[in-house]
């Protein structure tokens, strides 16, 4: 009987090789551990390729209208018993032959929610991948020892296991329908919860690197979702962002109005840059925070 399940959320892009990797390591260790694919209104090329290598199989699952990420993570309750639930990206690409097992020691610990990390590739793909890349190098492929420095704040959906009772009591927030930030306010909510995430050392290599142009859109949709979270959170999740505890340094010294100034003459030329691959992570920073700061309703 499994004890866990493998929830894999799919929006256009292939998991053939995703799911090739985790049924042998089932199959050669014979591990209590099942899959489950749902695709969530991928391009027809997809569903199409997918249809044929599940071949009808109950392990996957097409969807007829896309729901978001926060509402195709609560929906795998819905088709699953077991009383724990890894979550991976379907672009993930797994880097030990003991990935399944590492997490079945922490359910072995009785540990409520656990993440194992994300790395990139050590070299860029290419220059329009660039600042994809390198944000993920600088801001999200950490050892363990530094995310559990602020576990909760370190919290990523691409690859976390979860007591089936925490996620039914704390589901993701379905009001965010578009891509950004869910992980953050999943993050928060377990906090206020008195739940503390653990953290080890089990990455996946994240085998989609946007284009600078989609990394930039991705980046705009997160903040518009930040600014929603916000608008309707407590005072303290203010705390949990490091962006909002600037923006709100920032209005103390009453320094928003020049910056959203600066911002505006020069937003589309940075976009330029960043868009041809000329990557400053600080200028990155100053756009993200003047985007915020032009559609702040404060």
């Amino acid at each position: 009987m499994n004890i866990l399940i493998v929830c894999v959320p799919i929006y256009n892009f292939p998991v053939e090789e995703l799911a090739n990797s985790l049924q042998q390591e089932i199959q050669e260790n014979q591990l209590p551990v099942g899959l489950l694919f749902i695709d969530d209104c991928s391009d027809t090329s997809i569903q199409k390729k997918h249809k044929k290598y599940f071949n009808d199989s109950k392990n996957y699952i097409e969807l007829p209208k896309n729901i978001g990420r926060a509402k195709i993570r609560n929906l795998f309750l819905q088709h699953t018993s077991t009383p724990y639930l890894l979550f991976l990206d379907g672009d993930s690409k797994i880097t030990t032959p003991h990935f399944l097992q590492a997490y079945l020691q922490q359910i072995e610990n009785d540990c409520l929610v656990v993440c194992g990390g994300r790395i990139y590739p050590n070299q860029c793909p290419s220059q329009q991948q660039k600042l994809s890349w390198k944000y993920g190098i600088l801001k999200e492929s950490k050892t363990a020892n530094q995310r559990q420095q602020n576990p909760n704040k370190s919290f990523m959906t691409n690859n976390f296991l979860v007591k089936r009772t925490i996620l039914e009591n704390i589901p993701f927030d379905e009001r965010l329908s578009k891509y950004g930030h869910e992980d953050t306010l999943f993050g928060y909510q377990l906090y206020k919860h008195k739940i503390q995430i653990k953290h080890i050392e089990n990455p996946v290599l994240n085998g989609d690197i946007e284009t600078n142009k989609e990394f930039l859109h991705k980046t705009q949709q997160g903040l518009l979702n930040l600014i929603k979270i916000k608008n309707n959170t407590e005072p303290d999740f203010t705390e949990f962002v490091s962006l909002l505890t600037f923006y709100h340094k920032l209005n103390q010294y009453k320094l928003t109005i020049p910056i959203l100034y600066l911002y505006k003459i020069s937003s589309s030329a940075i976009q330029k840059l960043l868009i041809s691959g000329h990557i400053s992570i600080p200028l990155f920073n100053f756009y993200k925070l003047g985007f915020f700061l032009q559609h702040n309703n404060d």
